[in-house]
């Protein structure tokens, strides 16, 4: 078996490995071996092809991996605006129906109608915010 087709059985593995485990470690050692696959296929000896694969993992672990794992690290994005009112609770200041209400967000008020439209939540009850929908809160009364 030529040389070139052990390398590419070899990057086959480790990608797959790498599908599994997701550390980007496996990933970037099978982009070394396809890699080195090129330099066998050109014909260059065994102990060269060694050489590229090493130089290829190590560049690829100590330059790339670092790189790709800060980016992934990333703190988680956070919401702002009305986007951020949606999972809050609320109180209900006027009954709210399927059509008209009135609740206090984080001490400012807001239209509202009831999530489920039948449902009718009487004034001094807690709510969840579902949605927002323009200017109006839609909200489901707490169990």
């Amino acid at each position: 078996m030529d040389d070139w087709v052990i390398w590419i059985i070899l990057a086959v593995v480790l990608g797959v490995a790498e599908i599994f485990s997701l550390t980007a470690a496996l990933g970037l050692l099978a982009a070394s071996a396809l890699l080195t696959s090129l330099v066998a296929a050109a014909g260059l000896p065994i102990p060269l092809q060694f050489l590229v694969f090493t130089a290829a993992s190590a560049a690829g672990l100590l330059v790339v991996r670092p790189i790709a794992m800060r980016s992934i690290r990333q703190p988680p994005h956070q919401r702002f605006g009305v986007e951020a009112l949606v999972g809050k609770s609320a109180y209900v200041v006027s009954e709210v129906t399927g059509r008209s209400g009135l609740v206090r967000i984080g001490g400012e008020e807001w239209t509202a109608r009831a999530y489920d439209e039948t449902v009718v939540i009487p004034a001094g009850a807690t709510v969840d915010v579902i949605e927002i929908e323009g200017a109006t809160a839609l909200v489901y009364p707490r169990e």
